[in-house]
Order: C-alpha cells, then structure tokens, then sequence
C-alpha cells in the first residue's frame, strides 16, 4: 500500500489554541486532541481553561493550560517555553483570540479600532514569532523526509475578503492576518514550518450572539449562505485538524474558507 495516504494524526504533538476556553477555540482544539494531539488551552479566564481541562480528561483526552492575555508578550513568551519544556517542544499554533467592536463608522472609537487591531493581527504576528522560534528548534529525525518542524494556523474570517458595515476595525485586522500568513509562509516554509489560516463564515459562538438576536440578520445569513444555516462550532475542527496534520504537509501560504458556500455566491 502507498504509504503516502492521507495522515490525519497529530499523536505526539503540542499544540496551542489562544482563546480556547469556549466557542471555536475549543472546537478546534477538542477535534485536534481527538486525533492524538496534547492541546495547550490559552485564555485570560485560568478557572475557564481548568475546567475545559477536565472535561478534555473525562473524556479520554490530552489537555494542558497556558492562561495568559495574548497582549502580554512576556508571559506569552514564557507561557510557551513552559509548554515546549513540559511537552518536549511546541509543534503547533493556532491564533484565534478575538473580540468583537461593532459601531457606526463616525461613532467609532480610536481606541477600540487599536485594541482590535492589537488583539487580532499584532498579537498573532507576536506569538507566532515566539512560537517559530521554538519549532525551529525541533530536530530534523529524517532527512530523507521533508522538513516538518511545526505548523501555525491564523484564524481569519469571511471579512478578509468581503465587507459588512459597524466592523471596520476587524475587518481591517483580518485582512492583515492573510498577508502576514503569506509572509510567514515564504518566510517559515523552507524551514519547515508551515503557516496557512482558516476563514469562518457565520458560526453560533458566544462573539455571535448580538447577531443572532437579531432575527433580519440571521434570516439574511440563512438565505445568503447555500447551505441555508449557521454553522456549528464543531463543523471547524475538520479543517483545524486537516492544516495541522500531515495530510496537509505541502499546504502552505493557504486561506481555507469555512463557510458554507457564502462567499463562493452572489
């Protein structure tokens, strides 16, 4: 049999999910321990990421915490060198933290456009540095093999590419996070490690829920998105665990959207 089929596996392998004590952290991360990997939560709420900790154990599966706010380099920083000693290295990183401003352009706070560019776009260029670091670290076991050091996934949205008004700021900071994954891609890629992001469209998270209590726009979702639903925070993991494993071993500089169809369609 080829033994290059499809390797979905992440056994043996430390992985960091920022915001993971709820809503599509937590999917990602759960769907990524499920096939084998040691998943490091990240959040600012520690009582949050120990009890999503537990529940990880009850049910069979291999967690760790890193509580830390992801504007705090110096405990990001040393949150991460804890996890590559406790786990023998740090193999993969998910930048997913995020929030979520919405206002009419002119009322606008200046403040509250920087906070969101500094959480959603600063933020995963500062920990994703941090984190290169210790992947570049991992050592080549086969040359005869391509370089496989790590992985680190930044989490966009369909407002990379499209617009909606009152988000001006974090569309604006998603849009960065594509072409700094092109950066880091061309930058990291020839030494193993591969950086790519994903794109969600409309899904039911917490970030989610003034939209959802609007009944107009969540019938304009459902019309404007073929497969006519909002997405289920679990219908992420597949995509997660597909970046990150082996099977996606000469993806690299990618953008996978995650949306039903709705930004394929007019």
């Amino acid at each position: 049999m080829d033994n290059w089929l499809p390797n979905f596996r992440l056994d043996g392998k430390a992985i960091l999910v920022t915001g993971a004590s709820r809503g599509l952290g937590l999917a990602m991360a759960q769907a990524m321990a499920a096939s084998g990997a040691t998943v490091v939560l990240n959040g600012r709420d520690e009582k949050s990421l120990e009890d999503a900790c537990k529940a990880f154990a009850e049910a069979g599966l291999s967690a760790d915490i890193a509580p830390f706010d992801v504007l705090d380099m110096d405990a990001a920083e040393e949150a991460m060198a804890g996890i590559a000693k406790r786990h023998g290295g740090l193999y993969g990183l998910i930048n997913n933290a995020g929030h979520q401003h919405r206002s009419p352009l002119e009322d606008f706070a200046d403040d509250a456009f920087q906070e969101l560019i500094a959480v959603h776009l600063t933020s995963a260029f500062q920990l994703s540095k941090r984190a290169a670091k210790l992947m570049l670290e991992a050592e080549i076991l086969d040359e005869s093999k391509p370089i496989d050091r790590g992985r680190i996934i930044n989490i966009c949205s369909v407002l990379s590419s499209h617009g909606r008004p009152t988000v001006p700021a974090y569309a604006a900071a998603k849009t960065g996070l594509v072409g700094l994954i092109r950066g880091l891609a061309a930058d990291l890629g020839p030494r193993g490690v591969n950086v790519n992001g994903i794109a969600p469209g409309y899904f039911l998270t917490e970030i989610n829920k003034p939209l959802l209590a609007d009944k107009e726009f969540t019938a304009w979702v459902e019309h404007r998105t073929p497969i006519g639903r909002w997405a289920d925070p679990r219908e992420l993991g597949g995509a997660a665990v597909y970046l990150m494993s082996p099977a996606a071993s000469f993806v690299n500089g990618h953008v996978l959207t995650v949306d039903g169809g709705m930004t394929a369609v007019l």
